[in-house]
Order: C-alpha cells, then structure tokens, then sequence
C-alpha cells in the first residue's frame, strides 16, 4: 500500500506536472471542439467538500485515523472529463507531509452495455521531505453495469513508479457493487486487492450506506479492513463516517 514506511529515494514532481499537462490538454482540447447542436455549448462545473472521521484510501488510513478534510472540481463536457481534489494527510513516522493534491483526466463513454472510465490519476504530497518520492500516476480502467435494482462494477490502477517505492510497479484491481433499497439509501461495498513489486500485497474491502440529506448533502457510514494488520495500525479494521456536499 502506498502510505507505508518505506526507504526513501530521489523526489520527483513528474506525477503532478504529467497530470497538469493531461488536464490542460484535455481541457484545451474541449474547448477547441465544435459543440453538436443538441449538446451545451461550454462545459459542466461541479464542486465538492467534504468533511470526515477519517481519510481511508483502499483500506488504509491516510490521517492516522484523524479527522480529514477536503475540496474538490470537476470539469466534464460530453464524455470527457477532469478535475482537481485536496484533502489533509498524515503519515506514521512523517511530521512534514500536509497534504494530497490530485489531478485527473479521462474519457467515460458507453458501449456493450456497459459504461466505461479511462483515465490517469497523478498524486502529489505538499510538505513531503526531501528524497521521499511520495508524488506518483496512476493510469485508470473501469467499467460498471445494471443489473435489475443493483449496479455491478469493477476497476484497475497500474502505477510503473508507486508512492514512495523506488520504480517498483504497482497495480490494484477491485470489483464493487451498489444497491438502493429505499428512498436516498444507497449500500455499497468493495473488495481489493493491492500488489507491489517490493512485496507490500494485501486485500481490503469496506461496506457501508449512504443517505441522501438534501439534493447536495449526502452522509455515508463506511466499515474498512485489510488482511494485513501487521503493516501498522493504519491498516487495521475501522469505522468512518463522512459528510460530502456537491454543487
């Protein structure tokens, strides 16, 4: 998992400027495109913020198990789309690092009967110590389809130079599933698994609810675990509320 103690090697910003130069290009290239007639002519904004118990990214706490918070944009025009997001962070055993800051990009067309996510993630740490190598990309590939009342999906991330890990590779797959059994109830839960090159493997998985409060305000209540508890405490088995607004 990429929030371990792991041995520290030359920083790099490649990972935030190769997300910039995607998101620019993109966006350039949204708006050099002739709109169809029946589509809006410029592109759709949205904004997001979130307060949380706890910051738990595919099963492992990034704030040590501290409250988190974080804001977000996302750009979309058509199928293509991009966006920006930052949350607070806290690594075991690193004073210095404040902050995530990410940057993405892709395109979400439907075809087959399914829809589809293809993209890139690029992660940057504000406040990381000098060597760390914490900024890293991701290139994404999802898909997810109805089936009657539920919506089945899965995912996967290959990182060719992780967080952290001196160009060790890394790739995580995951299949997730989501059902709303009444009004503003959504289920969810997940299942993971994260392989590393330097042998840092684990699983994780997480189920919980969600309640829509308002037409912008949402509350979900999230169960988290790994099968590798003896990684450190930031991967032991929790409980994490969080309260997001998107407008």
């Amino acid at each position: 998992m990429r929030k371990r103690n792991l041995s520290k090697a030359s920083g790099s910003n490649d990972a935030l400027f190769g997300g910039a130069c995607l998101v620019a290009i993109i966006a350039l290239g949204l708006c050099s495109a002739p709109a169809k007639a029946e589509e809006k002519a410029g592109p759709d904004f949205a904004f997001n913020a979130a307060v949380a118990s706890d910051y738990v990214f595919r099963g492992v706490s990034q704030t040590e198990g501290d409250p988190a918070v974080s804001a977000g944009v996302d750009v979309t025009q058509g199928a293509f789309y991009a966006g920006a997001w930052v949350g607070n962070v806290a690594f075991t055993g690193d004073a210095d690092t404040e902050a995530e800051i990410d940057l993405y990009a892709g395109v979400r067309p439907e075809f087959g009967g399914f829809n589809w996510d293809f993209g890139v993630v690029s992660y940057f740490y504000a406040g990381q110590p000098d060597g760390a190598d914490y900024d890293y990309v991701e290139l994404k590939a999802a898909t997810s389809r109805a089936v009657g009342p539920a919506t089945l999906g899965a995912a996967i991330y290959y990182s060719p130079d992780f967080f952290g890990a001196s160009e060790d590779e890394a790739t995580y797959a995951e299949i997730n599933g989501a059902i709303s059994p009444a009004d503003k109830w959504t289920i969810s839960a997940a299942v993971g698994r994260q392989w590393v090159s330097s042998d840092f493997d684990y699983t994780t998985w997480n189920l919980g609810a969600a309640y829509q409060l308002t037409d912008h305000l949402a509350l979900d209540v999230r169960y988290f675990d790994t099968d590798e508890h003896g990684f450190g405490s930031s991967y032991d088995s929790r409980v994490a509320a969080s309260l997001k607004a998107v407008f």
